[in-house]
């Protein structure tokens, strides 16, 4: 009878409410979920904000997706991030339903950015590939450092002044992504845009997580101001970056590993995959 009972729903804008309700009370409810469905960041035609269950008109399983387009090697590729996956343990049957959903939805590339241990396993079943997320830990130090060689400014008139061509479409694409924080780093002629998000223990920031660097070469120039930045005007005490984004490690920085990340695609190569568009920007967990 439940499994009768039981239907696989796209998520439209109307749902979202009773969607975000479901997250909040079932799978996390720190996360501001009504917010970071109901405004999307940027802009793109997006099919669904992912899939829901529903037994009646009580809702027991959502996964959610976050799509983008993105302008790869002169192309326009489609993208679903797959989200929050979450199904009530009585109805935890028609879980892989809201899983193959989505991937059954033609024309995508797909990722998994911050997946669990039974996920990547999921994953890995239907041919997702890991990405290389070698890191390296920088801890935040008051370090001496030269007086007005590198400025670092999250002022948005700054930000948009400063960067100019696809460096501001990203500015603005993620803008207003509950999750992301914007800096540049100005020394003298030259700029670097960081994106980075916020780890959280026991709901305090502790560490960045580096999820964008315009100019790794300047970001590493830049590491001593910069981590004396973010100690002393954020209360962090360590910066994760993975050696994809930023290059190579820096001075002073312990080598380790970031969480699994992974991909589906039969087009792309792991080098043109990234962590920008996706629930890393705009889940402030």
């Amino acid at each position: 009878m439940v499994e009768m009972t039981v239907e696989l729903l796209p998520i439209t804008d109307t749902d979202v409410p009773a969607a975000t309700d479901f997250l909040h009370a079932n799978f996390d409810d720190r996360v501001p979920w009504a917010r970071v469905c109901s405004a999307r960041p940027w802009e793109v035609d997006a099919p669904n904000h992912g899939f829901m269950l529903r037994d009646g008109q009580r809702v027991v399983g959502v996964h959610l997706a976050f799509y983008s387009e993105r302008l790869i090697a002169g192309k326009t590729e489609r993208f679903c991030n797959l989200g929050a996956w979450c199904v009530l343990p009585e109805f935890r049957f028609h879980s892989m339903r809201l899983y193959r959903e989505l991937l059954m939805q033609d024309g995508y590339h797909f990722t998994g950015l911050s997946p669990g241990e039974k996920v990547l396993s999921i994953h890995s079943r239907f041919k997702f590939r890991f990405l290389d997320t070698s890191a390296t830990l920088i801890p935040n130090l008051p370090w001496p450092g030269v007086p007005g060689l590198t400025r670092i400014s999250a002022d948005p008139e700054v930000i948009g002044r400063r960067l100019s061509g696809p460096e501001l479409e990203l500015y603005r694409d993620h803008a207003q992504a509950l999750a992301a924080r914007h800096l540049v780093l100005i020394r003298g002629e030259n700029c670097c845009y960081v994106i980075y998000r916020e780890m959280r223990f026991k709901n305090i920031p502790i560490v960045a997580v580096i999820l964008h660097v315009s100019n790794p070469g300047l970001f590493r120039r830049s590491i001593v101001p910069l981590t004396r930045y973010l100690l002393v005007r954020h209360g962090l005490v360590g910066t994760l970056a993975e050696l994809r984004i930023i290059g190579r490690r820096p001075r002073l920085a312990f080598r380790l590993h970031s969480w699994p990340k992974m991909y589906y695609s039969t087009s792309l190569e792991a080098r043109q995959i990234d962590d920008l568009y996706s629930e890393l920007v705009c889940v402030p967990w």
